[in-house]
């Protein structure tokens, strides 16, 4: 199963095991990974899952749809490499993947 890495604002890492096929937000919930509050259940409607893909692995994940970039906008200080962990799903080559989440969601 791949594994997937949340680095919090203050540097503590959170590696979860996450279901092929799935979002990694709901590897990150179904772990409690803290930083990643989900408000509205995976449905790209609220930006309380955006993290902020590290540099290595930002080319290795497929663009952002519309919904997603303009969603985005209302996330807490977007950054280029933001995205919302709701729309990324879990591949067996994204073993490994680090993600940032924010200082806050709101």
């Amino acid at each position: 199963m791949p594994t997937v890495t949340f680095v919090s604002a203050a540097g503590d890492r959170h590696t979860v095991e996450a279901e092929i096929g799935k979002s990694v937000m709901e590897s990150a919930v179904g772990n409690g990974v803290a930083g990643i509050d989900a408000d509205c259940g995976g449905s790209c409607a609220c930006a309380t899952c955006h993290v902020i893909v590290d540099a290595d692995w930002f080319e290795r994940l497929s663009p952002p749809e519309e919904a997603e970039t303009a969603m985005l906008e209302f996330a807490v200080d977007p950054q280029p490499r933001s995205r919302l962990s709701c729309q990324i799903r879990v591949t067996a080559d994204l073993d490994g993947l680090v993600l940032h989440t924010p200082v806050s969601q709101r």
